[in-house]
């Protein structure tokens, strides 16, 4: 069994930069930036001695908006070396969805990018409107008061309150080698380094605490299940702000001394570009992704020969789109992982000589170190291979817990040690695992995690609605798609249109109901709980009946 990889995130830099200097680290395409590893380990310095010249300290809380640019990866690794604690906001996000982010993750620090389906800085201004009166880092807000430094990405001129990305760069040139050399070797791997916020069955996103043995132990044995070396180059179109960009991407890269080839938003036409033209040997997606490559009008004009390995995840992968990323796509070692971000966040990933069968029925077995049981849900007792139960996992890669919240971490994560999933599973004799439904009332849509309650606690801001119901419907492009069930309030009219416009810029697009109903009562058991399952049902029964109330966008 390979020994848990235990350093920093510092550490683990300098020592690719040493072994692999002149390897390609980054690569965009896009932007015609390319670094080796040494070019982007002193990047990396220097924008970390910015962060310390601008007085952020280790534990303080660095959030990051913005799509896959190449500073939100220096960010990730320049936070690493200095011992800031990144804090990553979904790039969906919208003033409710950030205003609490920033309030509960008590960021301090908040850099963001110009934003590309909404104006970031705007919606910024929306919850912070002291920014626009005040000097780059002497922000006093009333609503956000740990809040401080703003420091935008982009082009043009620098928006009122924030330092420009620029500015820290320039302050890392003044700041001392030995200072950072300093702040560097007093971390301690068991640090917590990264905060990521996942969606809760009870309420709003929780900030899931990750250290650095967490996702570089994570990173470095996914990898191995992909057979990864230093003359592998992954194409990292999955988003920055979720493990699958940030862990399975970027950091299984660097454990290797492989080449990272990110794309900053995803759309099929530059992943197939970039592809062929950096040779990628990997790539990643969610199976949506994977169908968009596939069904792109020009792509048979690509040389994709170079593909070897990759990793399908973030929903079930259909046996006709694997079939296809195998034999259209040439990759024929791609895997299939499953996890959460409680656990850094693979806990099973298959192999690349697993049999098609094996990989599209299964999400592989546990990772090497990783312990993976299936209990029943009621007795907590261990189940036999073939039986469905509860899937538990525990090992180096379980969650420090959740940011101020011990009561919701202890009932994740049992006396034991042992992290409980909530997705219901069956584990075969060999030990690969087959996910078969949730014990949570979880949607996912396209990769991305979905809460029902989450998304109800918005509408219920709606100055008409007296209560909703949120579920999930089978749908063909994203696997399921989010619905909502609204109540009026007595006397009061509402159309499905005029809810849905009435969200459309208050919730993130994947959250957002694509298809509204306005009811007088919900399916009610005898003890007066609402039945989802029926309304589930009664949304795919009634999918095309005109007689329903409902509004769909394109």
């Amino acid at each position: 069994m390979p020994k848990v990889l235990e350093m920093t995130l510092g550490e683990l830099l300098d020592r690719q930069a040493i072994k692999y200097s002149e390897n390609d680290a980054v690569v965009y395409t896009e932007k015609e930036i390319r670094y080796s590893y040494r070019e982007f380990r002193d990047v990396c310095n220097q924008a970390a001695k910015g962060f310390m010249e601008l007085g952020i300290d280790v534990g303080d809380h660095v959030a990051i908006w913005a799509h896959n640019q190449p500073e939100w990866l220096i960010t990730q690794f320049a936070t690493g070396k200095m011992g800031g604690v990144l804090v990553t906001v979904n790039t969906n996000y919208r003033a409710m969805e950030l205003e609490y982010l920033l309030k509960q993750s008590d960021a301090e620090t908040l850099i963001l990018s110009e934003g590309m389906r909404a104006d970031y800085p705007e919606i910024l201004y929306e919850i912070c409107p002291e920014l626009k009166s005040s000097e780059p880092g002497e922000l006093k807000s009333e609503n956000l008061p740990h809040l401080k430094n703003v420091i935008y990405i982009g082009d043009g001129d620098v928006p009122a309150g924030m330092y420009h990305w620029n500015d820290i760069m320039e302050l890392g040139k003044q700041a001392s080698n030995v200072k950072l050399r300093k702040r560097q070797n007093s971390l301690n791997p068991d640090d917590v380094i990264n905060m990521q916020y996942t969606s809760g069955t009870t309420g709003f996103p929780k900030g899931v605490m990750l250290t650095h043995t967490n996702i570089i132990a994570d990173a470095n044995y996914i990898a191995d299940c992909m057979e990864f070396t230093n003359e592998d180059r992954l194409c990292i179109p999955v988003p920055f702000f979720h493990c699958f960009g940030c862990v399975l991407g970027t950091l299984v890269c660097v454990t290797k001394g492989a080449t990272m080839v990110p794309i900053v938003k995803f759309k099929p036409e530059p992943v197939l570009e970039t592809i062929e033209a950096e040779e990628c040997t990997a790539v990643h997606g969610v199976p949506t992704m994977f169908i968009s490559e596939l069904e792109y009008p020009d792509f048979d004009q690509y040389d994709l020969s170079s593909l070897r390995t990759g990793i399908m995840a973030g929903s079930p992968c259909p046996m006709k789109v694997m079939k296809q990323v195998i034999n259209k796509m040439g990759a024929e070692e791609i895997t299939i992982a499953y996890g959460q971000t409680e656990a850094s966040p693979v806990i099973t990933q298959t192999r690349t000589d697993n049999s098609l069968e094996r990989r599209v029925s299964t999400v592989g077995r546990a990772l090497p170190n990783v312990e993976v049981k299936i209990v029943n849900p009621d007795t907590g007792k261990e189940v036999p291979p073939g039986v469905q139960g509860e899937l538990c996992t525990r090992g180096f890669h379980v969650m420090e817990g959740y940011y101020k919240m011990p009561e919701e971490t202890e009932e994740t994560i049992d006396g034991d040690g042992w992290l409980h999933t909530g997705d219901l599973a069956i584990m075969d004799k060999d030990g690969y695992c087959k996910i078969t439904g949730r014990l949570k009332n979880m949607i996912i849509r396209g990769g991305e995690n979905v809460y029902p309650r989450e998304v109800e606690e918005h509408f219920y801001d709606h100055p008409k609605i007296k209560d909703v119901e949120v579920v999930g419907i089978p749908d063909e492009k994203y696997g399921e798609e989010v619905m909502a069930y609204i109540q009026l309030k007595d006397g009061e009219e509402a159309t499905a249109e005029e809810i849905f416009n009435y969200f459309k810029d208050r919730i993130s697009w994947h959250k957002l109901p694509k298809k509204i109903e306005v009811v007088n009562n919900y399916p009610m058991t005898a003890s007066g709980k609402v039945q989802k399952y029926k309304l589930r049902e009664r949304a795919i029964e009634n999918y095309n009946l005109h007689d329903v109330e409902e509004f769909e966008t394109a």
